[in-house]
């Protein structure tokens, strides 16, 4: 068969077009192509598989009733697309690259003839102005193109809207030398371009010049000269051209008044536009609604409702139908002025002539119905607006929407402003959520904030840049404090570090998101901020550093605990004793009794007087365990405070633990500092020091005791008299037995002066 062959055979379209006129559906040709028409084949090609027969499938054998039909199914549906035009790929390749010899030479070889309407075109869709100012010259430079005034117009357009008027002007006035004539809408183009760029002198210059180049003018070019003219307030210089205008034999029209009266209002020249009118109809030009819309928003301007109020009744008495700029205009005026209910009225009337606000006219009502409490009637206009699709002039409205409706406690309206806005592709600003959270959290509706929350952390809304209205405090403190009083302290944190990336420093969240974390037992979350508040000179509360301690505390690190306690300490703040208390017990519990007496001595100079008896437990633990100079130094430190420790005890305990040279090192502290001691303490020490073989060490505490005056038992001084002899220390021996008899003669001459 002559369609099959060993390789594919690629059928294009024009075969099946022509294929579907055939209608003899007997041929048995039409039924091996029914076959190879599977829809796997792309849309503008057929292709036939390799090795294939009719006689491989059943189905090749099976009647077919309208082959036609299949294969007609099988052009492609669609629109084609159009080929792209010479003007819009000469624009994008300018757009491109850069104008060079080379980008010349392609738009060059794409173009074989440069003609009027190619030309225009390119100039008219140019992306930039400078590509448009650069294509112009060059066709004109390379011979490729002789402009004529439709492209001088369009290129001096161009440049006029983009300021660049140095070019349009030089290009305007080079227009003779190539042989063109100058005509009146050239120089009108340039007046009103220089008037948009504020430059109202050149165009006043240009305007003059006119008469001087022969071009004649007309009321086209004094209407556009006193438009820039007024726009700028020089409303004088307008009145001296206005007169030279009618010296000229040039009549006004009912759009030079318009403009002339424009403009006086501009410059609140009341009396002026007033005259303007009046002769405006003395001349027989019958203003129209432009003129009466002028009038209208002029003594809005300057806040005559009167006056306002008599135009708009005689315009509709003259049977000229106001538009929606003048309902909106009128509506203002009676807003502006405190009249809402009139602007109301007038809202009504002009929907019931089947006259459709604009979004000028819901910027003009809705702020007015805000101010006065009228939510009710904003709430129907804004569904309105919502149905319509109209998005009000100005977005700031929606703010005042949101605070009127929850002023009047309707939360749910005010919720559905929210709504509102996006469905009319208004994205919510943080500030919007904002007064809606602050007003859920007063009214303790917490669920519905916690929601709005959600979307504002989901979504990023605070990090647009693009966001004018903040989140502001009376906004996320009550919802950061709710959420950290109700286990969600993680939640507050995002918000809050949201907040941080826009400089966000507020110490009330800070404090709360610390207290949060201390009660959820995530003390080191807590920690972490409260660095940050450190790093960043922000002020902490005691509340939430006694929390934090707390927590550590209570997940037994106590050595975390003392650090919290120390930064507390550090900016400003005063523990009480009972967090003192925990935090020593909890130290010295864990066996850091060295750093338990560092927060003792912290204690002590901060002139906390309680828990002696805890101070008592440190002070032995540091001499049993060999610290005897720290000890020493704490006892030191206590004495200075006023508060004596329990030197009996202390002596006592390190006697019976065996600690001898702890005994002796605070026995000598004692002694030397005259503090008063139990005889019988005297007695344990040396016992004590007997008991470890330390003679000499027992008689150097014996002498101080003896030079101190102090009374040991007698037992115990002859005993160590006779060690010492023992032991060959015969003459510590001596020296102590000679005090001990000395001492006795002085105790009886004492005895004897108190008997007589």
């Amino acid at each position: 068969m002559s369609l099959i062959s060993s390789k594919p055979q690629i059928l294009s379209h024009n075969f099946f077009a022509n294929l579907a006129r055939i209608t003899n559906t007997h041929n048995p040709h039409f039924k091996v192509l029914n076959f190879f028409c599977t829809s796997s084949s792309s849309p503008n090609e057929e292709q036939i598989p390799e090795s294939k027969t009719p006689d491989s499938d059943p189905s090749a054998h099976e009647p077919q009733s309208e082959p036609t039909q299949i294969l007609v199914s099988r052009i492609p549906r669609g629109k084609h697309r159009n080929p792209e035009k010479i003007e819009d790929v000469i624009c994008r390749m300018m757009a491109n690259r850069a104008w060079t010899t080379r980008l010349q030479n392609s738009i060059r070889n794409l173009v074989p003839l440069f003609d009027h309407d190619l030309v225009y075109n390119v100039l008219h869709s140019a992306r930039n102005p400078d590509h448009a100012l650069q294509f112009f010259r060059w066709v004109e430079r390379a011979g490729l193109f002789k402009h004529d005034r439709e492209t001088h117009y369009k290129i001096i357009d161009i440049l006029g809207k983009a300021s660049k008027l140095n070019h349009a002007r030089c290009i305007l006035l080079d227009m003779p030398k190539k042989g063109l004539k100058w005509d009146e809408d050239l120089f009108v183009v340039l007046i009103d371009s220089y008037g948009k760029s504020g430059i109202v002198q050149e165009s006043v210059k240009i305007f003059n010049s006119m008469g001087e180049l022969g071009v004649p003018r007309t009321i086209k070019s004094y209407d556009v000269l006193f438009k820039v003219i007024m726009r700028r307030g020089r409303y004088m210089m307008a009145k001296r051209y206005f007169n030279k205008m009618l010296s000229e034999g040039i009549v006004p029209t009912r759009h030079t008044y318009n403009v002339m009266i424009w403009g006086f209002f501009l410059s609140s020249r009341v009396e002026t536009a007033n005259r303007f009118f009046e002769e405006m109809k003395s001349r027989d030009i019958s203003p129209d609604v432009v003129t009466y819309n002028t009038m209208i928003n002029g003594f809005n301007r300057v806040k005559k409702v009167k006056e306002a109020e008599k135009f708009f009744v005689e315009m509709k008495a003259k049977n000229i139908e106001p538009t929606v700029i003048t309902y909106t205009t009128m509506i203002k005026t009676y807003v502006n002025n405190g009249n809402v209910d009139d602007g109301l009225k007038l809202y009504e009337e002009m929907k019931s002539f089947g006259i459709k606000p604009n979004a000028f006219t819901y910027s003009t009502i809705l702020p007015g119905l805000c101010e006065t409490g009228k939510m009710s009637d904003a709430h129907t206009i804004v569904k309105e607006m919502v149905h319509r699709h109209i998005p009000p002039q100005d977005n700031s409205i929606f703010l005042r929407l949101i605070e009127g409706q929850c002023n009047a406690g309707d939360l749910d309206a005010a919720a559905d402003v929210l709504k509102s806005m996006m469905r009319l592709n208004i994205t919510p600003q943080p500030g919007h959520y904002g007064v809606l959270i602050e007003n859920l959290c007063k009214k303790g509706v917490h669920d519905e904030a916690v929601k709005l929350l959600d979307q504002l952390i989901e979504q990023e809304i605070m990090l647009n840049a693009n966001s004018s209205l903040e989140l502001l405090p009376t906004a996320y403190n009550p919802m950061i404090e709710y959420l950290c009083n109700n286990g969600m302290t993680s939640k507050a944190e995002t918000l809050f570090r949201q907040l941080m990336k826009l400089g966000v420093l507020d110490p009330v969240a800070f404090n709360a998101l610390i207290r949060g974390h201390s009660k959820e037992g995530s003390p080191d979350s807590g920690l972490e901020l409260l660095k940050i508040m450190m790093r960043r000179n922000v002020a902490s509360e005691e509340s939430a550093y006694k929390l934090l301690i707390e927590s550590y505390l209570k997940k037994s690190e106590p050595s975390d605990a003392k650090t919290a306690l120390d930064s507390m300490i550090e900016n400003g703040h005063q523990p009480d004793s009972s967090l003192y208390r925990s935090v020593i017990e909890s130290l010295f519990e864990d066996g850091r009794v060295q750093t338990a007496s560092r927060v003792m001595k912290v204690m002590i100079e901060k002139g906390v007087k309680e828990h002696m008896d805890l101070v008592s437990k440190i002070l032995e633990a540091l001499l049993l365990r060999g610290h005897v100079e720290e000890a020493l130094g704490r006892i030191e430190l206590l004495m200075n405070a006023g508060f004596a420790p329990d030197f009996d005890n202390l002596l006592s305990v390190v006697c019976e633990k065996g600690k001898t040279i702890a005994a002796v090192k605070l026995l000598d502290y004692v002694l030397e500092r005259d503090y008063s001691v139990e005889f019988s303490t005297y007695d344990k020490v040396l016992d004590a020091l007997l008991a470890a073989g330390k003679t000499l060490n027992a008689y150097s505490i014996l002498c101080k005791i003896k030079e101190k005056g102090g009374v040991t038992d007698k037992s115990s001084g002859e005993e160590l008299i006779k060690l010492l002899n023992e032991q060959g220390n015969t003459k510590q021996a001596d020296i102590l037995s000679r005090m001990i008899k000395g001492n006795e003669k002085v105790k009886k001459v004492k005895k004897q002066a108190s008997a007589a």
